[in-house]
């Protein structure tokens, strides 16, 4: 693609348009707001100026509150900040919603590629569309969505951002300037922290309204081209939920919010099927038909308001068969469509609409199992001191079955009252509405076979525990242990019949998130690949299928990025039968907030799986030289990131000059940010995505890059930079990884903090991550052998510097925020400034789209 036509088209369609409908907002008839539309962006013009010359974010504010707002007593001071915060974060909506907007007329420049229509284009060409539509019918891609802290939201605001961007479409100004007003006045922060329950409600919006609608259209557009006559539809696409069932570090997840939220998720998708049938109604308005159809409708109805409970997936295909049949005897099948499409529907979504997930770490597992021993005196010992072979006695010979009443321990009676519910969700909802169980953080073969044991302590015999149990390998120890522990499962007997039962599938989760955490960019990217590998050879060697779900989070730095490319870029060497992710927090609203995003994005990952199993491509190739190259880059890099863990100052930088602990105080996510309980600032028990999320806030993005500049120096001196820029461009797979961190350093601005170079204590540590950005960025731009960060990808890059650019006055107020925290000596006064630093996160977190 042409940069200069890139570059135009993003001027016109998303750059000239937020600056006309900018001065709208500017302009509306609030106090103060002609006022902060002329002082925001002096504010911006200020501290690019003075950060140019390594200027203090204090002096910055000081200078523009005297000599640009004229204002002198500190109580205004501090109020026209927070107006001024306020006022960002509403740009930053407008800049989200004229840019998804524009999102039909940008998207043809930049991914042509990855369409349906250019995959079944190659397959004509190479005469493999027989073959492209077989794998229609195995494939699928399963998006899990999660309730991370990085979207905050409230659901009202979702829906005016929903509206804008169509009044954005149809250029209807009158419309734009009310909801422009309609967004001054209406609040953004949650007063309170929301519940899970809050927070799945919040997730649902995009289910019912975005993903319903788009998964539909995906899979007519994919029926109409491949399916025969005849042949029985099979969704590609399928839903996954994590809301209200990932225990993981929230104490909030309790049995009964599970409940609640797989009916809220019955009744979400009942109220769909509902509107669907009331306007086939007004098509299918036949005799014989339309009685049976307003039947069928009023049954749906009195299941969704609990006026009865006893309708099945069954039933309503079923019935829908039945009216199908009178409308093709009686009527000429006239608008048979209709029904075929609302079929395909209830095929896709049942009962359950999206699958909810438990997720539990394997530690609180360990801790009930102790537990659990000396309740009822199966030992002498306590469970973690017990051998292999004793914990598999107890396990599974020693017979018993627990109650809830039995302990005293909260999260051991939710735990047993939560598995003993599974059973009745599964008969109400189907089995699919809760049929996947995920262990973090795990290890050995006995963080699987304790959750299987729980499952026959309370109650369940083999052949009624529907469900598929899931390891999630996510640190360095658990990837480097993760083929040694499923061969091992894989011949052990009892397990063994566990799989046969779940059609000899293994579901294996690898976490980006932790990994990147625990070993840094290259290495986790580098040690997920190669577990991916061995992992997909020992299954095969046990004639097991494994399908493997990534827990990806937005940013590079946890597995995001380029998610179409990283798929596109996976071996054949790595089993590809499926396609299962993560997707959260501001991706959500970002990549699939909208029908065309979801549907095109939807389409990205279908036609990465379906390509990388027909098409025959050499640059997923990875010679032994190739290998060399990488392990050699993950090791060098590793040590680098291990240097930098273990430097004495890295916890106290990360507690003192970042926002790391103001994650935790922020009305985001109702999960705390970090798992243990401890006082101070843990890196163990610190969570993926403050860690990350606060680097990100900084613009430092230290796990999106760190470590690899070194290593690429390592090899250039030893006269590999050739070989490097060769597999650049033969490899995409590397290419993958070189352009995700590319698009980490170019969130980075580390003249933000350059004022830390003078300060005593941090000064040096300072200097260690500038000197590894610098360098990083330099070598990798000569490994790509360009001039700019993503200078192939001009219209994201252009997207990117726009939101810096905005969200610019924000992160100078919070870097003031925070060196205010640390001056002033009352607690009132700190309060204050903690109040304002927590508030920049918001739009921070926003602007950036995937900071976390």
């Amino acid at each position: 693609m042409n940069n200069n036509i890139a570059e135009n088209t993003f001027r016109q369609e998303v750059e000239n348009k937020y600056i006309v409908y900018n001065s709208l907002f500017s302009n509306l008839p609030y106090d103060d707001m002609g006022k902060l539309g002329a002082l925001t962006p002096m504010l911006c013009d200020l501290s690019i100026k003075e950060l140019k010359k390594s200027k203090n974010p204090s002096d910055i504010i000081n200078t523009f509150l005297n000599k640009f707002a004229h204002i002198k007593g500190e109580q205004e001071k501090i109020d026209l900040l927070f107006k001024i915060i306020q006022f960002i974060e509403r740009e930053v909506v407008l800049f989200d919603s004229v840019e998804d907007a524009s999102f039909d007329r940008i998207v043809g420049l930049q991914h042509q590629k990855g369409t349906l229509e250019n995959m079944y284009q190659v397959a004509q060409q190479q005469k493999k569309l027989d073959a492209v539509y077989e794998e229609l019918k195995t494939f699928k891609v399963r998006v899990v969505f999660t309730a991370h802290p990085t979207q905050f939201y409230p659901n009202p605001v979702l829906r005016i951002i929903a509206d804008l961007t169509q009044a954005i479409q149809k250029n209807n100004i009158s419309q734009i300037n009310d909801l422009l007003q309609q967004l001054g006045k209406t609040p953004f922060i949650n007063k309170t922290k929301p519940t899970p329950l809050e927070e799945a409600k919040s997730i649902m919006y995009y289910l019912r309204y975005v993903y319903y609608k788009a998964i539909g259209q995906l899979h007519e557009k994919l029926f109409l081209e491949h399916y025969k006559p005849g042949e029985d539809f099979i969704p590609v696409m399928e839903l996954g939920f994590w809301p209200g069932g990932d225990r993981d570090g929230n104490p909030f997840v309790t049995a009964e919010i599970t409940k609640q939220v797989t009916e809220e998720l019955k009744i979400n998708i009942l109220k769909c099927y509902y509107e669907d049938l009331r306007g086939i109604l007004r098509k299918l308005t036949f005799r014989g038909v339309y009685e049976k159809l307003e039947n069928l409708s009023g049954l749906i109805y009195e299941n969704t308001f609990s006026l009865r409970n006893d309708l099945t997936t069954e039933d309503i295909l079923q019935k829908v068969e039945e009216i199908k049949k009178v409308l093709i005897e009686k009527h000429d099948g006239l608008f048979s469509n209709e029904l075929d499409r609302f079929t395909r529907q209830v095929k896709t979504f049942k009962l359950h609409f999206a699958s909810l997930d438990i997720r539990q770490d394997s530690s609180i597992h360990n801790l009930i199992l102790n537990k659990i021993v000396k309740r009822y005196n199966l030992s002498d010992n306590s469970y973690d001191k017990m051998d292999n072979e004793e914990k598999f006695y107890i396990l599974f010979q020693s017979n018993i079955i627990i109650k809830e009443e039995d302990f005293e321990e909260d999260i051991i009676k939710d735990t047993i009252r939560n598995i003993k519910q599974l059973k009745k969700i599964q008969k109400e909802n189907g089995e699919r509405s809760i049929h996947r169980y995920i262990i973090s953080n795990s290890t050995t073969i006995f963080s699987v076979l304790e959750v299987l044991a729980l499952f026959d302590f309370c109650g369940y015999k083999p052949q009624e525990i529907n469900v598929d149990i899931i390891p999630l390998f996510e640190t360095v120890e658990g990837l480097d242990n993760a083929e040694n522990v499923m061969e091992q499962l894989y011949n052990l007997p009892l397990y063994r019949n566990h799989l046969e039962r779940r059609r000899k599938q293994q579901t294996i989760m690898l976490g980006f998130s932790d990994g990147t955490k625990d070993g840094g960019y290259v290495k986790a990217n580098w040690g997920i690949f190669k577990a991916k590998e061995r992992l997909t050879q020992v299954s095969k060697n046990n004639n097991i299928e494994v399908l493997f779900f990534d827990g990806r989070g937005g940013p590079p730095a946890r597995g995001g990025g380029k998610t179409r490319q990283f798929y596109a870029s996976q071996s054949p060497t790595i089993a590809s039968n499926q396609i299962q992710l993560t997707i959260q927090g501001q991706t959500i609203t970002s990549s699939y907030g909208s029908v065309d995003q979801a549907k095109h994005n939807f389409e990205q990952l279908i036609t990465a799986g379906i390509s990388n199993k027909v098409f025959v491509d050499v640059k997923l190739n990875l010679t032994s030289e190739d290998r060399n190259i990488l392990n050699r880059l993950s090791a060098i890099s590793y040590k680098k990131y291990l240097e930098l863990k273990n430097h004495p100052q890295f916890i106290s930088y990360l507690e003192e000059r970042s926002t790391v602990e103001y994650y935790g105080k922020a009305n985001i996510g109702s999960r705390p940010s970090k798992r243990g309980k401890t006082s101070g600032l843990s890196f163990k028990d610190l969570r993926a995505i403050p860690f990350v999320g606060s680097w990100s806030q900084s613009k430092q993005n230290v796990p999106g890059y760190f470590g690899f500049g070194t290593a690429v120096l390592k090899l250039k001196e030893e006269g590999k930079m050739p070989d490097l820029q060769e597999l650049y461009k033969r490899s995409l797979y590397f290419k993958t990884l070189v352009q995700n961190s590319m698009m980490s350093m170019i969130k980075c601005n580390f003249t933000l903090t350059s004022y830390m170079k003078e300060n005593d204590k941090y000064s040096d540590f300072w200097n260690i991550l500038n000197d590894e950005y610098l360098l990083t960025c330099k070598l990798l731009l000569e490994v790509a052998q360009q001039k700019v960060l993503m200078e192939k990808e001009e219209i994201n890059r252009l997207s990117v510097l726009c939101r810096e650019k905005i969200m610019l006055p924000l992160l100078i107020i919070q870097q003031f925020s925070l060196q205010k925290i640390h001056e002033v000596d009352k607690d009132e006064e700190r309060l204050i400034y903690e109040k304002m630093l927590v508030r920049t996160l918001y739009g921070i977190i926003n602007a950036s789209r995937n900071s976390a």
